[in-house]
């Protein structure tokens, strides 16, 4: 099985290489079109179009599509730094404080009705996190090298076996996204890991070094400091785009549709892209 893996690996690297080398580069018209200035430390935007802020001072703060402030939520330095949020449900906004193992659930109004300390149910060194399409909660447990499915009180509900034993050299997922009745496991270094969403594994891609990764309309989707990436596994189709404008000093890239938010040192730049 193991050569199996590692067979299948090294023709999917050699199909996507022989794919960026025989197709030019695409070039993106992108158009700004709106700047939220200020000092952010991290965003994210939801499919309603609304954009969650992380100020310097942790600070988390939503504004509608038209950029028009809806909701604070002040009560943040209690825990520390936040470390992410996944805004894939918006009536449930997930943020993670790593630094004390803690989880908030907020409404839409980023009230905070639900607080779940990872610590206290047994879930000691807890990498990433995300929203299932049930509204449990997907997790990475990296004590026992697991993939742990939650309910909002923090009880177990599934878990994978030990990734040191399904994978060579173990795997760590720095992002965890569930989409399309999937779940997609990505860490740079080790590239695209999906699973069904009963723990079992399915497939990996091994397409590496990807910065803000997403799934979106059945590609998988990314970007390094010049190029945006997109590779559509059912095919094994790759797509390797230049954009009109330097992404070098990016701090972070969220894409919506036709919509690309940017973040700089001095604030947010949202383009129009025209594919």
């Amino acid at each position: 099985m193991k050569v199996f893996k590692t067979l299948f690996v090294v023709l999917f690297t050699l199909l996507a290489v022989d794919s960026i080398k025989a197709s030019p580069d695409t070039l993106l018209p992108f158009k700004l079109t709106q700047t939220i200035k200020g000092s952010y430390t991290n965003f994210s935007v939801d499919n309603m179009g609304n954009i969650y802020l992380i100020t310097a001072s942790n600070q988390l703060k939503t504004l509608n599509y038209n950029l028009d402030s809806i909701a604070v939520f002040n009560d943040s330095k209690r825990f520390g730094d936040i470390y992410s949020i996944d805004v894939s449900n918006p009536l449930k906004v997930l943020v993670y404080y790593k630094d004390f193992n803690t989880i908030l659930m907020l409404d839409r109004q980023l009230n905070n009705r639900n607080t779940i300390d990872l610590s206290q149910q047994g879930y000691l060194q807890v990498k990433a996190i995300a929203q299932s399409y049930d509204n449990k909660i997907w997790l990475f447990d990296e004590v026992d090298n697991k993939l742990k499915k939650i309910d909002e009180s923090g009880n177990l509900l599934l878990e994978t076996p030990d990734f040191r034993l399904l994978f060579d050299g173990g795997f760590t997922p720095q992002t965890i996204l569930d989409m399309n009745g999937l779940l997609y496991l990505y860490n740079p270094k080790g590239g695209w890991k999906v699973f069904d969403y009963y723990g079992g594994f399915k497939s990996q891609y091994p397409v590496y070094q990807w910065q803000d990764v997403q799934v979106f309309d059945g590609f998988l989707k990314g970007h390094d400091s010049t190029f945006f990436y997109a590779e559509r596994p059912k095919d094994m189709h790759f797509q390797q785009a230049r954009p009109s404008i330097s992404i070098a000093n990016a701090k972070k890239i969220v894409q919506r549709q036709n919509l690309c938010y940017i973040l700089t040192k001095d604030g947010i730049d949202i383009y129009t892209v025209n594919e």
